[in-house]
């Protein structure tokens, strides 16, 4: 599968510091920079984004990194580095 990405701002591209894919197949990442996790569908569209943890400056800077899709696919799993814990998104 080739995975193409459009950003939704002007900003450089933060580095990635998480990524799984979901049930539907779609690219779900988190990144260094603001604390957002995002679900990139195969054809490159952003299609959600939620903001995880906006402790830091800028809000969320360096707080997210690795994510993994629970076992039952109703749950992800990230690490937030701000908090120092393994937090679940459901």
């Amino acid at each position: 599968m080739r995975l193409r990405i459009r950003c939704r701002s002007l900003v450089a591209p933060m580095l990635a510091a998480g990524l799984a894919i979901s049930p539907r197949e779609d690219a779900l990442t988190v990144n260094a920079g603001d604390g957002d996790i995002v679900e990139t569908t195969p054809q490159g569209d952003q299609i959600a984004w939620r903001q995880l943890d906006a402790s830091g400056t800028p809000p969320g800077a360096g707080a997210l990194f690795g994510l993994a899709v629970g076992l039952n696919q109703n749950a992800v799993y990230f690490v937030d580095d701000a908090t120092n814990q393994l937090d679940k998104l459901h």
